[in-house]
């Protein structure tokens, strides 16, 4: 079976006249992550940020980011390119995610754990475009190296027919898109966290540097 070509597909929508000025309801995982994502989408969508990660499990570190994500929205929207960029914050509910997580919390990074948490936010991105009448949906997490595209993809899909919305495909990491958020993030000075968010993929992260502080430690 060929192999679906994301990026491609978005670009044959982008092209087409009557897609200018549509309203895309964008979730975003985090201000970095969203960065190049809105640089590229605001010349043809009016874009509403949807900002819901039931998956970061600090209250502190999630209030962080959603500033940082505030903040930078109002940067963009006061640099006044192409169309406005709006945005609404979900609410913050981590006991949802851990109860999807349930059983899974000793899978590693990118295991059925992290497929439960993109299905748990895409669902409910997608019900609240079908709900608001939004024309597309669709989420900055294709533009990490370390996320599965096909996988979000079709997450996205499912979700769009479940609540009678239109998905967006994207693999947003394509075209030098991953570089060019660490760019715009550094132009920004935007705060880029070290782990997803979870309290397991920061269990992770403390590991891997105690690890290194060990070996560092030891002259290795």
């Amino acid at each position: 079976m060929q192999q679906r070509n994301y990026q491609k597909e978005l670009e044959q929508i982008l092209l087409k006249e009557e897609t200018k000025g549509k309203r895309l309801f964008l979730h975003s995982c985090c201000a970095p992550c969203s960065s190049y994502v809105l640089f590229y989408l605001r010349m043809f969508f009016e874009i509403t940020v949807f900002y819901y990660n039931p998956n970061i499990t600090q209250q502190e570190e999630y209030e962080k980011r959603a500033a940082e994500q505030r903040r930078l929205i109002a940067v963009l929207n006061e640099e006044r390119a192409g169309f406005p960029i709006h945005v609404q914050e979900g609410p913050y509910e981590p006991e949802i995610f851990l109860k999807a997580s349930r059983g899974l919390e000793r899978c590693p990074e990118g295991g059925k754990r992290c497929e439960r948490c993109f299905a748990l936010r895409l669902q409910e991105t997608a019900r609240q475009a079908g709900a608001q009448g939004f024309d597309y949906f669709t989420t900055t997490l294709t533009i990490s190296p370390l996320k599965n595209a096909r996988l979000l993809n079709e997450i996205g899909r499912q979700a769009a027919q479940k609540y009678n919305a239109a998905f967006l495909p994207s693999d947003f990491k394509k075209r030098d898109g991953f570089r060019q958020s660490a760019v715009l993030s550094r132009k920004y000075g935007l705060y880029r966290q070290d782990y997803c968010g979870c309290v397991f993929s920061k269990a992770e992260r403390d590991e891997r540097k105690r690890e290194a502080l060990l070996l560092a430690s030891e002259g290795i």
